[in-house]
């Protein structure tokens, strides 16, 4: 390579991941309540910081009462394999895939649960034909592709008189976007996603007709202790007000209420969809502004606006690879390059804990490794 002029400013903070995402701006780890740490989590201690954290959850998300909120284990995938494995049976199964992790579920319904689903499709960047889908069936969803930066454009297409269950991934969503709760039935997502929170939990969130579904049907396979959710035919209401089913972390929960505290702090959910768009609409101009950088999502209306991916022109897996990593070892973007299993190319968290003067002062780097690479 031959040498390019380097930048003279970096980002302040070069975290980039699409998970887990960079911490709230003003987090530092003396900034963490401590106090339940060391304690029973079914102490009273235990029990009221987790049911604070379930509080704040349901006011950042403006959750109608109608919802329940759990703490479950796992991450994301814990909690969206719990309500799998706890409802379906009952109907057909339709699954959406457009991205590895629309995929997994795929595969954990057809090969572990053996339901033979309806299995819809589209290719990395495109989003599939939602108006195939028949409502008559529980149907399995990413709401925001984190592997491939396409999301579903809204609830629309959802059924309002669905004789089936609507179940969402929403992982990276939540936080982002606004979410048509009369429209979901199960959502599962993660704090280490658009809270930058610490891994290893899962959130799941309960609508009646999934509680109806609960208490209604037994499915065939065996369960788990840690994903049942019923007992002597009831809904094991205790889950849901910060009982959880197996120990959790108590640090990953003070770290989670720190990030919803903060959020609350900005306004809540309005104040975090506006930091996600002012970094979507950043991100956007320095695409726009350089004709070797293109969004792997062409369509606007479908586009992520957190875990956005980007096509660099004649770009392979080496290459990527060695982008990442001149930024990386520069420290101005870690963790930048897309996911093993899409197309070659990058992808850039623009999350609310994201800065927008770091996106934008990441566009010169983004032309510096592209410029060494090619010189």
């Amino acid at each position: 390579m031959t040498d390019v002029r380097k930048p003279q400013a970096r980002p302040a903070r070069p975290f980039f991941s699409s998970g887990p995402c960079a911490k709230p701006p003003v987090w530092s780890p003396d900034k963490l309540a401590t106090e339940s740490l060391g304690r029973s989590h079914r102490a009273k201690i235990g029990k009221t910081r987790l049911a604070y954290c379930i509080d704040l959850m349901r006011e950042m998300l403006q959750l109608p009462d109608t919802h329940r909120i759990g703490i479950v284990p796992g991450s994301d995938t814990g909690a969206f394999e719990m309500a799998m494995w706890t409802m379906l049976g009952q109907r057909p199964v339709t699954t959406l895939a457009w991205e590895s992790f629309g995929e997994g579920w795929v595969t954990d319904a057809a090969k572990q649960l053996k339901l033979d689903p309806t299995v819809i499709r589209a290719d990395y960047g495109e989003l599939p034909d939602l108006t195939q889908v028949d409502w008559s069936n529980d149907v399995l969803f990413t709401w925001n592709g984190t592997t491939s930066g396409v999301r579903v454009p809204d609830g629309d297409w959802i059924a309002a008189d669905r004789a089936g269950l609507s179940f969402a991934d929403a992982t990276s969503a939540v936080f982002a976007y606004d979410l048509p709760w009369d429209k979901i039935d199960v959502a599962t997502f993660s704090w280490q996603k658009v809270l930058g929170g610490e891994g290893g939990h899962g959130v799941l969130i309960l609508g009646p007709r999934a509680v109806e579904r609960l208490e209604n049907y037994t499915p065939a396979w065996p369960l788990p202790k840690v994903f049942r959710l019923v007992s002597k035919g009831t809904l094991a209401e205790g889950v849901f007000k910060g009982e959880t089913i197996n120990t959790p972390s108590m640090l990953a929960v003070e770290d989670a209420i720190f990030a919803l505290e903060w959020a609350k702090s900005l306004g809540g959910l309005d104040g975090l969809k506006a930091r996600s768009d002012a970094n979507a609409a950043a991100l956007d101009k320095i695409v726009a502004d350089r004709d070797w950088l293109s969004h792997l999502a062409a369509d606007p209306a479908s586009r992520s606006k957190t875990s956005v991916c980007l096509s660099v022109a004649g770009a392979d897996e080496a290459f990527i690879k060695t982008f990442a990593g001149l930024l990386e070892a520069e420290g101005a973007a870690y963790d930048i390059a897309g996911y093993r299993d899409a197309p070659p190319g990058l992808r850039i968290w623009c999350g609310a804990t994201v800065d927008t003067a770091d996106i934008e002062a990441l566009g010169p780097w983004l032309d510096w490794a592209y410029a060494s690479l090619n010189a």
